[in-house]
């Protein structure tokens, strides 16, 4: 599939989906265009073509999630976590890793969210928690090694040698975390 027909089935939606996230139209267009540069570059990876249009709201989402990033503007996870439904039903990375964040016991998650998802550096997270640095790197690696161990738990992952995680998802009725 060509960059044009991508455009061409799912521009529209995803359009819609970054103005849910960013209320701005002018924003949520530049998101897009910045998207579809990241689509059309990345297009000829993507080895399932049948998880095209999961693919282009993830990288999307990725695009939202720097846009954020870069204008340091803060956002609820609550709200992020509720997003649209795409009209496929396919059982995605995203949906393990949604039911493993939410298992993740608040003291792990907030940290984590603070430092992976806004931005912060470590140190700055400490001082808005209010506690030590040394306190806050820990509960980060924590959260981390809990996620990688929800993806080995949920979908069958594995560590290979590297310690990368390798696996591929199940379907969501064999998922003990998201079925």
């Amino acid at each position: 599939m060509t960059t044009k027909q991508v455009w061409t089935n799912y521009s529209q939606d995803l359009k819609r989906f970054i103005i849910s996230k960013v209320k701005d139209t002018t924003i949520a267009e530049d998101i897009l265009q910045d998207t579809f540069i990241k689509i059309h570059t990345k297009l000829h990876t993507l080895k399932d073509i049948t998880k095209l249009k999961s693919w282009c709201f993830t990288v999307a989402r990725n695009s939202i999630l720097d846009y954020w990033k870069s204008t340091n503007q803060t956002f609820e996870v609550a709200n992020f976590e509720a997003e649209t439904e795409i009209l496929e039903n396919t059982h995605t990375e995203q949906d393990c890793l949604r039911g493993i964040l939410k298992h993740l016991p608040k003291k792990y998650r907030d940290p984590l969210f603070l430092s992976d998802i806004k931005g912060l550096k470590q140190q700055e997270v400490a001082h808005q928690l209010k506690q030590s640095l040394p306190t806050t790197k820990s509960q980060i690696q924590r959260a981390r090694k809990l996620i990688a161990q929800g993806f080995m738990d949920c979908c069958g992952f594995v560590m290979n040698e590297k310690g990368n995680l390798v696996g591929e998802i199940q379907e969501k009725e064999d998922c003990k975390v998201c079925n």
